[in-house]
């Protein structure tokens, strides 16, 4: 039963209700990238976590509708950069700011690539790769689980980029 708020159904109340209470948490940004050559894609979300440590396993959601995904469960790959306070440029690409979709997503940064084959962006903070383990289908997105196969640290602190209030933000360390 869907009870009426203002003339809208519960569940589309809530949803939107829920969506302006997401954005008020601010979560760190990552990008995460997949595929090989001419055939690489990515996405910047805030939607990373490790899973478990024991053992070590990445959670990572992707929409559904997201180019991302296919590759992703194609070459059974990702690989998550986690993006400092001087990656936003990156993080707005990856999110389609400009309408640069695709391969040419990867312009203008250093990559690098990892054991899987998936890049991971040369200078982030940390590289964290992952074989994929098993996708999870939940309504408008897709729950992937990553077997992690390498990870990579950069030296010293230079700050992190994160997002909140429906803007990126950049933290420096104390």
């Amino acid at each position: 039963m869907n009870v009426s708020i203002g003339g809208l159904p519960e569940f589309h109340a809530q949803g939107s209700l829920l969506k302006q209470a997401m954005r008020r948490l601010v979560g760190g940004v990552v990008v995460v990238t997949a595929g090989i050559g001419e055939e690489r894609v990515g996405l910047t979300a805030t939607s990373a976590t490790a899973l478990s440590v024991e053992p070590p396993t990445m959670l990572v959601c992707v929409n559904r509708a997201s180019g991302t995904l296919p590759v992703i469960v194609r070459r059974q790959h990702f690989c998550v950069s986690v993006l400092g306070a001087a990656h936003r440029p990156v993080a707005e690409r990856f999110a389609g700011h400009g309408g640069v979709r695709g391969a040419d997503r990867y312009s203008g940064a250093d990559w690098t690539v990892m054991r899987s084959g998936a890049s991971g962006l040369s200078e982030a903070q940390a590289l964290i790769d992952c074989d994929l383990e098993e996708v999870i289908e939940r309504h408008s997105h897709a729950i992937l689980l990553g077997a992690v196969r390498e990870v990579r640290l950069r030296p010293g602190e230079t700050g992190a980029l994160a997002y909140g209030q429906g803007a990126f933000i950049s933290l420096s360390p104390p």
